[in-house]
Order: structure tokens, then sequence, then C-alpha cells
């Protein structure tokens, strides 16, 4: 009879909740790898609205930008590139930031400079795309 128990340094409760040592699971992993094919299609998309613009008065840039179906593109592109920028920060600061106090605060800091960049552009878009002038 073989034996089925291997031996782990995972405690019984990592087990049944699926997580890896760090105590991440795959969640983070997907997540990245999730962000990261939207990303290509979302900034390619990002590039040609870009290259739209290009050579245009600020009246028919906003006009472009107005347009709900490039707003929603613009506001989805930079979620996404937040969330992935927030993502691979923080497995940096994880794995090479050692002393607990500097990497709370360095997390901290990444998460508040993520959301900060997210809702700044986020607003510009939004406040250009229903018309209001930045």
């Amino acid at each position: 009879m073989a034996d089925t128990h291997r031996t782990s340094i995972r405690t019984p409760r990592a087990r049944v909740r699926g997580l890896g040592v760090a105590g991440h699971g795959a969640g983070h992993w997907w997540q990245q790898r999730v962000t990261a094919a939207a990303n290509a299609v979302l900034m390619l998309a990002f590039v040609v609205i870009v290259a739209r613009m290009s050579g245009r008065t600020y009246p028919e840039a906003v006009a472009l930008v107005s347009n709900p179906i490039v707003a929603i593109v613009l506001v989805l592109a930079v979620a996404s590139v937040a969330i992935h920028m927030r993502i691979g920060m923080q497995v940096v600061i994880e794995d090479y930031v050692h002393a607990p106090g500097l990497k709370v605060a360095a997390l901290f800091a990444n998460n508040s400079y993520a959301v900060v960049v997210a809702v700044a552009c986020i607003y510009a878009i939004l406040r250009v795309g229903l018309g209001q002038p930045v």
C-alpha cells in the first residue's frame, strides 16, 4: 500500500483554502495573466484612439473621447493597467523588501499610487467624455 500522505510545509488550513506557501494562492498569478492579456488588446485600441486624435483640434479630440465606446475602452485600459501595475509592484515588494515595517509602508504606497493614478485618469476621461473640459 502506497503512502498517499505527502510532506508539505503548508498548514492544514492553507491546504483547505488552496493557498500556496506565501498565502496568496494562484489568485494574483491569474489576475496578472488576465490583466496582461487585456492590456495587449486595450493598449492596441488605446494606440488607435491616440493616433486618431493626432492632428485634430481640441474640440475634435473631445468629440472623439465623448463617444461612449471610446470612453469605455479608455476607462477599461486605465483600470486594467493600474491593476496590473499594482500586482506587479506588490510581487516585487513582497519578494525584495524584508523589513516588516518598510514592507507594509511600501505596499500601502503602492496601493495608494495605483488608486490615485487610476482615479485621476478615469476622472479626466469622464470629464472630457461628458463634454466638460479638464
